[in-house]
C-alpha cells in the first residue's frame, strides 16, 4: 500500500455488523486499519448473534460500531433535528426519500425510512469528522448512501458483489448508484461487466475489480481424517434458495441409492431451513444429515478440516468467501459454473464445476472425487495454491488500499 493510505479516513457502511455470513467485511476493515487507514463502521442492523456466540475480533467491532436501528426513536429525532440544522441538506434529502419509490406507496414509504436513517448518518460522520463513506453491496444500505449523497458535500463508493442488484436494476436503483458514486469496486470481472452493461461507456472509468480473499495462513490444510468416519460432504451458506441445497439433498440421495456411504454436514441457517429439513425426511436420508445451525469461525475452519469435499451448488452468486475458506483449507470443492464463480474455480484445475440444478452431475461429480482419493488431494492442493496466489487477503486488501488512497487523493484535488 502506498504511503498515503495512512491519511485516509473513511466511513464503512453495512447492512449488519458483524455477521456470520459477511465475515469477509471485517477482515477487510481491520487489515486496512492495521495499513494505516481511520476506519469507522456503521451498521444498519445489529449483529446477527449475542456476543457470547462472537469471535473476540467480532465483540471488538460491536463495541465500536454505530448501529442505526438501535437507536431507535431518539435517534431518529436527533437525526431529524440535525437536519432542520442543516436546511438545505434536509430538503434535498427529504425530496429524495420521497421520489424513492415513485408512484410506489410501500417504495416511497421506505425511502422515507432510508431518508431518516441518512440524516442519522450524516449527523455521525459530522461528529466523527469523515467526509468519504464506503458501502458493501450495492442494495438497502445503498440506497442509505443515495440519499445522503444528495443530502451533504461527500465522496461516495460502493463495493458491488452481485447478482441481487443485476436482476432488479429499477427496483435497486443501479444506474443511480452507479451516477452517485465517485467510484465503484467490482470484486470480479464478471460484475464490472454487468455495471458496464447498464452504464454509458463514459461511466467505465469508475469501475475497479478487486477480488475479495480469505488470510491463507488461518486455514490448515492439514485436515482431520478419522477412519471410522464415513465420506462426508460439507456445505456452509445461509439456506436460501439460491444456494442450491435442495439440489444437494437430492444428490446425495441418489448416492445413497447408489449405494454409496456418505455423511452431508449443512452449516447455516435461513428461510429454507423448515423446507431443506421437510425434504431431507421425504427423502428418507434423516440418518445422513447434519443441520448445525449457525457457527461461526473458528468452529467452521474445524468442520473443513473434518471434511473430504465442498459443495456449493449455486443458483446466483457473487463470488463466495466460503469457497476460498474451504479451497484455503486444501478441501476439494464442487460447485456450480455460474456468474463469477469460474474466476475463482478453473474447473478439472482449482475444483470441479457443475451445471446449476443438475442433480445427476452433481451426483456423479460426489461420486468421482468419493472413488479417486488422488483427485481429492490435487483438487485440495491446487484450490489452496489457487486462493494463495489470486484471491490472499493480505494482498488483495492492499490493492484495495491502493484504490481507495488514489481515488480520494484525486478527488481532493
Amino acid at each position: 500500500m502506498t504511503s498515503a493510505a495512512k491519511t485516509v479516513r473513511m466511513a464503512y457502511l453495512i447492512s449488519r455488523y458483524p455477521a456470520v455470513s459477511h465475515t469477509f467485511i471485517l477482515r477487510e476493515i481491520r487489515q486496512l486499519r492495521e495499513a494505516g487507514f481511520e476506519i469507522r463502521s456503521a451498521s444498519v442492523n445489529p449483529p446477527d448473534r449475542e456476543l457470547a456466540d462472537m469471535t473476540p475480533d467480532e465483540v471488538e467491532e460491536t463495541g465500536s460500531t454505530y448501529y442505526l436501528k438501535r437507536h431507535g426513536l431518539p435517534g431518529a429525532l436527533l437525526g431529524h433535528l440535525w437536519g432542520w440544522r442543516h436546511p438545505r441538506a434536509y430538503w434535498c434529502g427529504l425530496k429524495a426519500g420521497l421520489g424513492f419509490g415513485g408512484w410506489d406507496l410501500k417504495r416511497s414509504l421506505f425511502g422515507l425510512f432510508y431518508f431518516t436513517e441518512a440524516l442519522m448518518l450524516a449527523r455521525w460522520m459530522e461528529q466523527q469528522g469523515l467526509q468519504h463513506l464506503h458501502v458493501h453491496f450495492a442494495t438497502a444500505a445503498a440506497n442509505i448512501a443515495l440519499i445522503l449523497k444528495q443530502m451533504v458535500p461527500m465522496t461516495l463508493s460502493l463495493t458491488v458483489h452481485g447478482p441481487d442488484e443485476f436482476y432488479d436494476v429499477p427496483g435497486q436503483k443501479l444506474i443511480d448508484k452507479i451516477e452517485a458514486a465517485d467510484f465503484l469496486v467490482c470484486i470480479s470481472r464478471f460484475a464490472r461487466s454487468q455495471l458496464m452493461k447498464f452504464s454509458p461507456a463514459s461511466a467505465w472509468g469508475k469501475f475497479e475489480v478487486c477480488p475479495l480473499g480469505v488470510d491463507v495462513a488461518r486455514y490448515n490444510p492439514q485436515r482431520v481424517v478419522a477412519s471410522d468416519r464415513p465420506f462426508t460432504v460439507l456445505c456452509v451458506g445461509r439456506l436460501t434458495p439460491a444456494k442450491g441445497q435442495h439440489v444437494l439433498l437430492e444428490a446425495c440421495a441418489r448416492l445413497r441409492d447408489y449405494g454409496h456411504a456418505l455423511r452431508l454436514v449443512i452449516v447455516g441457517t435461513g428461510p429454507d431451513e423448515a423446507s431443506l429439513h421437510a425434504s431431507t425426511k421425504a427423502l428418507g436420508i434423516q440418518d445422513m444429515v447434519t443441520f448445525t445451525g449457525a457457527q461461526n469461525q473458528e468452529q467452521v475452519r474445524a468442520w473443513y478440516r473434518d471434511s473430504d469435499v465442498f459443495a456449493l451448488p449455486s443458483f446466483a452468486e457473487g463470488v463466495p468467501v466460503v469457497l476460498m475458506e474451504a479451497m484455503a483449507s486444501g478441501v476439494p470443492c464442487i460447485t456450480t459454473r455460474i456468474t463469477g464463480i469460474p474466476e475463482l474455480i478453473r474447473d478439472g484445475i482449482d475444483g470441479l464445476l457443475v451445471t446449476p440444478s443438475d442433480v445427476q452431475e452433481l451426483a456423479d461429480s460426489l461420486a468421482s472425487l468419493k472413488a479417486d482419493t488422488d483427485l481429492r488431494s490435487e483438487l485440495g492442493e491446487a484450490g489452496r495454491r489457487r486462493v494463495a496466489q489470486a484471491y490472499n487477503l493480505p494482498l488483495n486488501v492492499a490493492r484495495l488500499g491502493d484504490i481507495f488512497s488514489a481515488r480520494l487523493e484525486s478527488e481532493a484535488r
